[in-house]
């Protein structure tokens, strides 16, 4: 029996060192057992630009449903034929990169990280869970990052969240506090990331204004009055500047080895009937020299249909997008203008509508180059171009429309808040001439968090693209 005992106990410390062995080859030589937050920091705007400006979410999916790019080949994303694998690339990074990476800055003691880093964090957390909610609607927001299997929380109540987030994130922020590192975006300007928060607050307070109006009104209210202020130029524009390969802009990355995407010719169209200077930076001209002007392509055609409308015919996007240094712009200057210029025409605050409209164009003809006075004049005098007072939104969602070309998630979020420019299913789409209102959720939350899954379809609508979100009213 005592030779059992004996056998026994030397078998567990056998298993033991066995153990200790095993969690020593299964240590990460390479990784960073405490991360700091200002790579952290680094990590999550590199990694949050190439989500919102990249393929998945952006110009294969998003910029297609706008009508600002269109598909000349493999156009099956461009006919809405697409599954619940197509928008995996938002959620997955979303949540298991961004927002983990982000609350790991939030949960560090204050010696690890102090309150200017987590205001930064919490106003980038946010934005993130806008992008999450804009796109699929219901999602995990009050249990994200908490449960294996959270809870998915109504559009609404995300919305709010997302305000009250960004109050304590203003609050966490101080000029005369200490200075952040790794910042790539504004260079440790706190100042700049104070306009930052105000200016996602109120394009947040928007979101929520045909349903919400008295909040809205009172968020947009606050964010107005708040000293901090709002991004007030070009300059202090929330943009990420790329490099050169590797580090360069995904659209660039893309047309080096492919060349399957175009302008959509509702852009291209309607540019040449505003004489938008701005159609000289969003385009270029066909490769076929006999074709002198720019000509953009359909959308929502089959392959074949795509094909024939010649890919030397056919004009590729600007220069300015496809160079390596191109910057991923995600809140300007002109979205600012656009929206205080909706907040006026709303009766949120006073002031007037149709100067903060022409500021807004402006903004966005200089963020582009076009810096030429009489050029702008002569654009803002245009009757199409010409504020109406009458219909605040086809004047504001066409010009908003434009501006942000190549921002693909937040064009698709206003276009379907404010329901202009008209846009029409192409020809060969497959929703019965319906558009997209929404992303497919990814396949895996079926199989990982079914119960909270089906309880958003319950509450929210099939989980289909023509489901209408919360926000969109009309």
């Amino acid at each position: 029996m005592k030779k059992n005992i004996v056998a026994a106990f030397a078998l567990v410390f056998a298993l033991a060192s066995c153990n200790s062995q095993l969690d020593d080859i299964n240590t990460n030589p390479n990784a960073t057992e405490h991360p700091l937050p200002a790579y952290l920091l680094t990590g999550t705007l590199k990694q949050g630009a190439d989500l919102y400006w990249g393929a998945d979410n952006n110009f294969n999916s998003s910029l297609l449903f706008v009508q600002q790019w269109a598909k000349i080949q493999y156009t099956e994303p461009d006919r809405y034929d697409v599954s619940n694998t197509s928008f995996t690339t938002l959620w997955n990074t979303g949540y298991a990169t961004l927002i983990t990476d982000l609350n790991t800055i939030l949960n560090f003691t204050d010696e690890e990280a102090h309150s200017n880093y987590k205001g930064v964090a919490l106003a980038l957390r946010s934005w993130v869970f806008q992008l999450l909610t804009d796109a699929y609607g219901d999602i995990p927001y009050s249990e994200a990052g908490q449960k294996t299997t959270p809870k998915y929380d109504a559009q609404r109540d995300v919305y709010l969240g997302l305000l009250n987030d960004l109050k304590t994130a203003q609050s966490l922020l101080s000029t005369s506090g200490e200075k952040i590192e790794g910042d790539v975006v504004y260079d440790g300007s706190i100042a700049k990331w104070k306009k930052f928060v105000n200016s996602l607050r109120l394009r947040i307070a928007l979101r929520i204004a045909d349903r919400e109006s008295d909040l809205a009104k009172q968020e947009v209210t606050a964010v107005v009055a708040d000293a901090a202020g709002l991004i007030d130029s070009n300059a202090g524009n929330f943009q990420f500047v790329y490099t050169s390969s590797p580090q360069q802009n995904p659209a660039s990355a893309w047309f080096e080895t492919r060349d399957d995407f175009r302008v959509s010719k509702t852009l291209v169209d309607k540019l040449k009937a505003l004489s938008d200077p701005r159609l000289a930076v969003y385009a270029q001209l066909p490769t076929d020299e006999s074709v002198t002007t720019y000509v953009g392509a359909a959308n929502g055609l089959s392959n074949s249909e795509a094909n024939n409308q010649g890919f030397a015919k056919t004009s590729k996007p600007g220069t300015y997008f496809l160079t390596s240094e191109s910057p991923a712009v995600i809140l300007s200057y002109a979205e600012v203008q656009f929206s205080l210029a909706e907040a006026v025409a709303r009766g949120f605050i006073s002031g007037n509508a149709d100067t903060y409209y022409k500021e807004g164009i402006t903004a966005s003809l200089k963020q582009f180059g076009v810096t030429d006075a009489t050029v702008i004049a002569t654009y803002l005098s245009q009757p199409a171009v010409l504020y109406n007072a009458a219909n605040y939104k086809e004047s504001i969602g066409l010009q908003k429309w434009i501006a942000f070309y190549g921002q693909g998630l937040d064009a698709f979020a206003e276009w379907r808040r404010l329901d202009y420019p008209q846009l029409t299913a192409g020809v060969s789409t497959v929703l019965d001439g319906k558009m997209p209102s929404r992303f497919f959720y990814p396949g895996t939350e079926q199989s990982l968090n079914g119960i909270n899954y089906q309880l958003a379809v319950s509450s929210q609508g099939p989980d289909l693209l023509t489901t209408r979100l919360w926000f969109d009213v009309n």
